[in-house]
């Protein structure tokens, strides 16, 4: 029986790939909503853009400020977010830390080697 891949394939694969990450020793794992949060800093530092605690506490996605403040605390306790000074010294950059970047370089090796495993 001839094995057809599907596009749905690679992605499976990828994430076979990226939960094989987890069993690593890195990074402590995040909850659903700092994942989301990650995501968030993550795509305003790839844009370039400067993202305060304030800038945060903006979307409502990530619910009431005392929640986010109790989320970026344990992002932080956990390696994967630094708070940098600003010229203000009562607002805070939110960036990653360079684990943080290194997990998402993992991830994207994991991405490479899903579509390469489907073209064999």
């Amino acid at each position: 029986m001839e094995k057809t891949n599907r596009p749905a394939d690679i992605y499976l694969r990828f994430l076979q790939l990226a939960n094989a990450l987890r069993g690593l020793p890195s990074l402590s794992s995040l909850d659903p909503l700092e994942d989301r949060i990650l995501a968030f800093i993550a795509r305003a530092g790839q844009d370039q853009q400067r993202l305060s605690v304030r800038d945060l506490m903006a979307q409502s996605e990530f619910g009431s400020p005392a929640m986010l403040h109790t989320r970026l605390k344990s992002m932080r306790e956990k390696g994967w977010i630094v708070l940098a000074d600003t010229d203000d010294p009562r607002r805070k950059q939110v960036e990653l830390s360079q684990a943080a970047w290194l997990h998402f370089d993992k991830l994207s090796k994991c991405l490479v080697q899903a579509t390469k495993d489907m073209d064999k």
